[in-house]
């Protein structure tokens, strides 16, 4: 029985490859769900190689027909792909576990971290994290896509606690309402701060985008 044009490239055994390795998926790793039902986060496989939701907006025009509107890495190479699709077009899903893990330390692999259930530890490609890295503490608790044994995509806790070291000065009669300026977190993230923040004040932010939010309670 003759392979889809997807699958002609791999090589024995040819019903198993790593994710972590060129990104292809296997046809009974993943399932058809509605376009309307995918989430950030989600493994989608197209053409072949697996992709991560980075945003999944479902949009509903006056007139027209309402789409899903995914934009996306791809796992193999992390070139990102905007896609839209009509809100009930099916979608191939790949199944992937997503598990509780707590970061350990960076080496020239990449980063590990460590299940405290099982005590198993992975290791976490560069790739697979991307800008987030500053965000990352020691023994902060993560969640990791796993597929076919490879981390494919990880969830940090969304808002974190970190200091302000470096930012233009306050000055009097200011208020928090004027316009925001440039300041440097204590990982090294640049953001924007309201004018009234200075050096050394402790601000929760969205380890996201690094994006101010508040000052902490703390």
């Amino acid at each position: 029985m003759g392979e889809a044009p997807a699958q002609t490239a791999l090589r024995s055994p040819p019903l198993r490859v790593s994710a972590a390795g060129d990104g292809r998926c296997i046809r009974n790793k993943v399932v058809k769900v509605i376009a309307s039902s995918l989430r950030k986060g989600n493994i989608v496989e197209k053409d072949g190689h697996l992709y991560v939701i980075l945003t999944a907006e479902n949009i509903h025009p006056g007139k027209g027909t309402p789409v899903t509107q995914l934009d996306m890495r791809r796992i193999s190479d992390g070139v990102k792909v905007s896609e839209r699709y009509r809100t009930t077009e099916q979608v191939e899903r790949a199944f992937v576990e997503d598990k509780d893990y707590n970061y350990l330390y960076e080496d020239a692999d990449g980063f590990n971290f460590m299940n405290n259930e099982t005590f198993e530890q992975v290791s976490v490609s560069k790739d697979v994290v991307g800008d987030r890295a500053p965000f990352l503490q020691e023994n902060m608790k993560c969640v990791l896509s796993v597929y076919e044994g490879n981390a494919v995509a990880i969830e940090l806790p969304a808002r974190m606690v970190l200091e302000i070291v470096d930012t233009e000065p306050t000055v009097k009669g200011q208020t928090a309402s004027s316009s925001y300026k440039p300041a440097k977190l204590s990982n090294g993230v640049r953001t924007m701060v309201p004018p009234h923040i200075a050096a050394g004040t402790r601000v929760v932010v969205m380890t996201e985008d690094g994006s101010y939010v508040e000052r902490a309670k703390d």
